[in-house]
């Protein structure tokens, strides 16, 4: 089975390096000297890195038999991907490869039917579930431990505790014109920024 790892970036002066956006929890396992990706575009690769370092905060690597910035400016933007064993599990019990969440049934923890993952987006912040509605729309979930409860992948389902309006557009809005009783009997979560 195929795991995108990384995107390469742009060249990092003048001797072959470049800089590469990280896509796997595990970049000192999956982008270690020596290793051997399959690339996207295939032509490209496969590529063995060289060396990797960090600078500045980004990871720099240096591929075998690219030694000027000329090469390293033909790899820009090219998916680096790995091989791995589909029965391999992350060190991390909370943490779940892409593949494994693929195609799970999104439940609430009340049991209504939300839809299925077709898509995770990863960005900066947090990563994402695309989840595809029955009626064909689509709805994003945030994969934060304060909405998505439970994962279960023996089920193939994942369980969510979404704030008012997140899967519908019924959220609830009172004006601060009404009175305290009416404040009252509205209730939402609060999303936290922290990761699952």
């Amino acid at each position: 089975m195929q795991l995108v790892v990384a995107r390469i970036g742009r060249a990092h002066g003048i001797k072959g390096e470049v800089t590469v956006e990280v896509r796997t929890d595990e970049p000192e396992l999956r982008l270690a000297p020596g290793a051997v990706l399959f690339t996207d575009p295939a032509p490209t690769g496969p590529l063995t890195i060289e060396t990797g370092r960090v600078h500045s905060g980004r990871l720099i690597l240096r591929f075998e038999g690219v030694s000027d910035r000329t090469g390293a400016e033909a790899l820009r933007n090219t998916l680096l991907i790995a091989e791995i064993d589909p029965e391999e599990l992350p060190e991390d019990e909370d943490e779940y490869y892409d593949h494994q969440l693929m195609d799970l049934d999104v439940v609430t923890k009340d049991g209504e039917e939300v839809g299925r993952i077709t898509e995770i987006s990863h960005l900066p912040s947090q990563d994402l579930f695309i989840v595809e509605r029955p009626d064909g729309s689509e709805v994003m979930i945030p994969f934060v431990e304060s909405i998505v409860i439970e994962i279960d992948l023996e089920e193939q389902r994942a369980v969510i505790d979404p704030p008012p309006g997140l899967i519908d557009d019924r959220a609830e809005i009172v004006s601060s014109k009404e009175d305290a009783s009416e404040d009252d009997s509205v209730e939402g979560d609060s999303v936290e920024d922290t990761d699952a």
